[in-house]
């Protein structure tokens, strides 16, 4: 059946926050994958064109990547098309089919595309994030894993990868070895707000919150800091059991009716950790329910 905004507001409340509390959950984790999808081309083409000249293959790669990041994804398959047209082995050109389709959440044959891209030219960064993120969506996590580890290989200090390296670690359970990974990424990126982002979501997951708080709040405390990032932390307080602070970071993004939405959530979640942790106040507490890979918002290209 399909589902219009109105049939929405009329389905159960919990649902709706059901809902509500797995993007929240993945707030973070949706930087990570959207970071890393990052084309290879990032020089200017400083040379001169003639007005009556053809563009060329590379203006032309270049257009379809402007043209997906701002979403005509017309635009962008045709050109990419045009390019594998012309060079069947167009890394770059199936790459970026790759990503059309990725965008429209077409995730097995977005897949497809980067295999084929990948095989070609095996140390291409762009394919392999494709590869990564398609694997992740699909909740084959262990996919995941090991194509972020071959990513890092060949990039050993990139924060996107390590950022979705540890991503694919959280969305399989292990905040443990995600909050290893990110913390050696952070040794090596010291204060990027990503890799930051997703370790202090990554430790309230993992049943740490107060923690979590602690570094999502080196975060929020700049101008420019990303909305998840205020999310998360209010996520921490709520299961902290703050929900007047909670209620306050919130509302600097939210509309009120949201706001209440994911108070109800948190108050939701921190009454099951309670009966799982008696001692919450004291301990510990354990971790909320594993992320629904399904309700990953869609993320951008670059």
């Amino acid at each position: 059946m399909k589902t219009t905004p109105n049939s929405l507001s009329r389905l159960p409340r919990l649902a709706r926050l059901h809902r509500l509390g797995a993007a929240v959950c993945c707030a973070a984790l949706a930087i990570a994958l959207a970071a890393c999808t990052t084309t290879t081309r990032k020089t200017v083409d400083t040379r001169a064109v003639t007005r009556n000249s053809a563009p060329s293959a590379v203006s032309e790669l270049r257009i379809a990547d402007t043209a997906l990041e701002s979403g005509n994804v017309e635009l962008a398959t045709t050109l990419y098309e045009k390019a594998v047209q012309s060079d069947p082995h167009s890394v770059a050109g199936l790459t970026g089919l790759g990503n059309t389709l990725y965008t429209v959440g077409d995730f097995t044959r977005a897949g497809v595309y980067y295999d084929r891209a990948s095989k070609i030219d095996a140390n291409a960064p762009a394919p392999l994030v494709g590869l990564a993120r398609v694997a992740i969506r699909q909740r084959r996590f262990d996919d995941a894993i090991v194509t972020y580890r071959r990513l890092l290989e060949l990039t050993p200090d990139d924060a996107l990868a390590s950022a979705g390296l540890g991503a694919a670690y959280d969305m399989k359970g292990d905040h443990k070895g995600a909050q290893a990974v990110l913390r050696t990424a952070l040794r090596k990126n010291p204060g990027d707000p990503m890799l930051s982002v997703n370790l202090g979501l990554s430790l309230v997951l993992g049943g740490e919150p107060r923690e979590g708080a602690n570094v999502l709040l080196d975060v929020t405390r700049f101008p420019a800091a990303p909305p998840q990032a205020r999310q998360n932390l209010a996520l921490a307080y709520g299961l902290l059991g703050n929900r007047e602070a909670a209620a306050e970071i919130l509302s600097r993004d939210l509309p009120k009716a949201s706001v209440e939405d994911n108070l109800r959530f948190y108050d939701i979640q921190r009454e099951m950790l309670t009966q799982r942790a008696p001692s919450m106040s004291s301990a510990q507490p354990a971790a909320p329910a594993a992320i629904p890979t399904a309700l990953v918002q869609a993320t951008r290209l670059k």
